[in-house]
């Protein structure tokens, strides 16, 4: 196994112990006043770097990263209005203008929205991503043929006719119900042996839009479009570039809103279960 290349400046460490403390699976442990592995545990560290984080001195490095490849926090994140605003005032959009993300925006959007959480840190979740809105002209052109093949042969399931409606509008008034004419989609996809696949996925993309709303994008929870690539056109998924061993978790449609909500919805209180356990 590949060494976790956990170290320690001595000179900024204060022996606090937070970063043996926080270790989730016991990996560490002191060794005369600094924090060192544990010898025979180092195979199970799941390359978290709470290590890294929790430390106040910036005293530990580990796996090639140091604190200076870190964004400090304090003071950085938003106050609990601001996240309240952004959770309550989020939409669904389905009404984008017809153009590009910049690639720079695009970069930051997919690189941040990575950083989510994942079962075991496996780490394992693909974002396979049409970055460009002409690409995305041609795979809705594919997709909507794919479907007037299953129309025109009767092949469509029982349970999948109601695609039928859906290639009806596209082909008499240019209306498209799969991708809401969004000019980019993604798809989450994870490996089917990591420990909750479809979890990570849907974990992630929460992660993307959220970080969307807050760059000014807007997305929408794609149910439709998955299930016509994981039920009508699967050859399709393989052809984007989806591994065959992945599970597709989601897919999201995205873009620059050519709507603008101003308030947020009163809803209904939440539905809270609280536990008295005897």
């Amino acid at each position: 196994m590949e060494s976790i290349n956990f170290s320690v400046d001595q000179e900024q460490c204060i022996g606090c112990e937070a970063c043996v403390a926080d270790c989730p699976y016991l990996i560490l442990a002191m060794d005369e006043g600094i924090p060192a592995v544990v010898s025979d545990r180092e195979p199970m560290c799941i390359r978290c770097l709470h290590c890294l984080t929790v430390c106040p001195t910036a005293a530990v490095s580990i796996g090639g990263f140091t604190p200076e490849d870190c964004l400090e926090l304090t003071g950085a994140f938003p106050d609990a209005d601001q996240m309240e605003a952004l959770i309550r005032g989020r939409r669904s959009i389905r009404s984008y203008q017809d153009e590009n993300i910049e690639p720079a925006v695009m970069e930051r959007l997919l690189q941040v929205a990575w950083q989510a959480p994942t079962g075991v840190n496996s780490r394992g979740v693909l974002f396979t991503v049409v970055d460009d809105k002409k690409t995305m002209h041609r795979l809705r052109g594919a997709v909507m043929d794919r479907l007037a093949e299953h129309v025109r042969t009767d092949s469509l399931p029982e349970h999948l006719a109601f695609f039928a409606g859906f290639l009806k509008l596209w082909q008499e008034k240019g209306i498209d119900t799969l991708f809401r004419g969004a000019p980019h989609v993604i798809i989450a996809s994870a490996p089917n042996d990591d420990p909750c696949p479809e979890q990570d996925c849907t974990i992630a993309l929460s992660y993307f839009e959220l970080f969307a709303h807050s760059l000014g994008l807007g997305t929408v929870w794609d149910g439709l479009a998955k299930l016509a690539f994981v039920e009508l056109v699967p050859d399709l998924v393989a052809k984007l570039g989806v591994p065959a061993d992945h599970k597709l978790g989601y897919m999201m449609a995205f873009g620059k809103p050519a709507v603008e909500y101003h308030r947020t919805v009163p809803l209904r209180p939440a539905a809270i279960n609280r536990v008295s356990y005897p």
